[in-house]
Formats: C-alpha cells, structure tokens, sequence
C-alpha cells in the first residue's frame, strides 16, 4: 500500500473512531447492537492501535453483557440527573466549575464551530458542548482535513489542523480528563466505566498522534 493510502485510510479509521464514540453518549438504543456499531468502531481501531481495538472489546462486550433497560437507567443518572448528575457532560461545567447554561466557554466552541462550518442537527435540544457534539466536531474536522488532503488543497488541510489544535488545547482535551474521571468513579455498569477508559485513550491518542492533528 502506498504511503498516502496508508495515510488516508488511517485518516479515516480516526474520523470513524470519533463517530462512533460521539454515538455512544447519546441514549442506549437497541440500535447500537442492531447496526453492528461496536464491530464497526472495532475495525476503525484496529488501524491505529492495538490498545484501542482491545477497548472497543471491552467496550462492546459490556454492552452486550448488560440488560438495555439497566443501562439506560446508569445513562439517566450520570448525564441527566434529575438532581445532579455524576457526570455532567458538558465542556463548560469542567472548564469553568459552573453549572449556567450557555456560558463564555460554551459560546466560544460555538465560535470553532462556526469557524469549522459545523451546525448541530435541528433536531438536537441539548447544549452545544455536550461531549456527543464536540466529538461529532472532532469527526468533521479529522474527515475534513483528509479530505483536503486528498483534493491537494494544502491551505485547507492546514486550516483545519490548526482548528483541530486550537479546540482540542481549549476544549474537549482540556475538560476530557475529569469528567471521564467522574464518568468512571460514578458509574454503576461496565459499559460506562469501559466507554470513559476509551474515549479518554482516544483523546489522549489524538493529542499524541502527529497525523490526528
């Protein structure tokens, strides 16, 4: 395989990787078994690392293992409350150790997102710093950057790894540490424990990574 087709590819594998895991912190579904989700998250990692496909084992195994209904009662109590969540997932509760709504960090990742041309879907009615969002931004802008690549648009491609540094320097991979912290220390499934030692490995992967940035 050539090099920039080993790059490609391995481009992708990322994108992917932040796909999937974005889907994972939305509401347990039947549907994350049904389209094969974990296998396919698996085979994204297997082309970046063995330590990532051996967590999306882990990951998918426990999700099998456990009744959806249990699980979406941990879902419930550690993102949504009804008091106070164990897991608050947004970027501006960890950055900021405020609660408010539509704070100044969550106004300034709306800034990135516009900046990356990014627009959540009109059916969404969280908040824009929801940990499902900014990796949903972390997949545009991995999957934008190869494809700039890919076109030879190298000022694009630059533009993009430039927005990718900035965000995850000042948002996701500045707040990502503790609030898998407490995902882990408050959850009562392997699933959540499992999908907080993931995507804090995933993030940490991508900061080391030269080629995710």
């Amino acid at each position: 395989m050539m090099m920039a087709e080993r790059g490609s590819e391995q481009a992708l594998a990322r994108a992917d990787m932040s796909r999937f895991l974005s889907a994972c912190f939305y509401e347990p579904t039947p549907m994350f078994a049904e389209e094969c989700m974990f296998e396919s998250m698996r085979e994204a990692a297997q082309r970046l690392s063995p330590e990532l496909a051996d967590r999306v084992r882990k990951l998918g195994e426990a999700y099998a293992e456990q009744d959806q209904q249990i699980l979406l009662v941990d879902y419930s109590r550690l993102f949504l409350g009804p008091v106070d969540p164990a897991a608050r997932p947004y970027g501006s509760f960890w950055l900021t150790g405020e609660s408010t709504l539509m704070h100044d960090a969550t106004m300034a990742v709306l800034d990135l997102y516009t900046e990356g041309g990014f627009e959540t879907d009109d059916d969404f009615r969280d908040l824009p710093d929801h940990v499902a969002v900014e990796l949903e931004f972390l997949y545009v802008l991995t999957f934008r950057q190869n494809q700039a690549r890919l076109q030879g648009d190298e000022a694009a491609g630059v533009a993009m790894a430039a927005l990718q540094d900035r965000f995850m320097a000042g948002h996701l991979g500045a707040w990502i540490g503790p609030f898998t912290d407490a995902m882990r220390q408050g959850a009562q499934t392997a699933f959540y424990r499992e999908l907080a030692d993931l995507t804090r490995l995933w993030i940490r992967f991508c900061q080391a990574a030269p080629a995710c940035r």
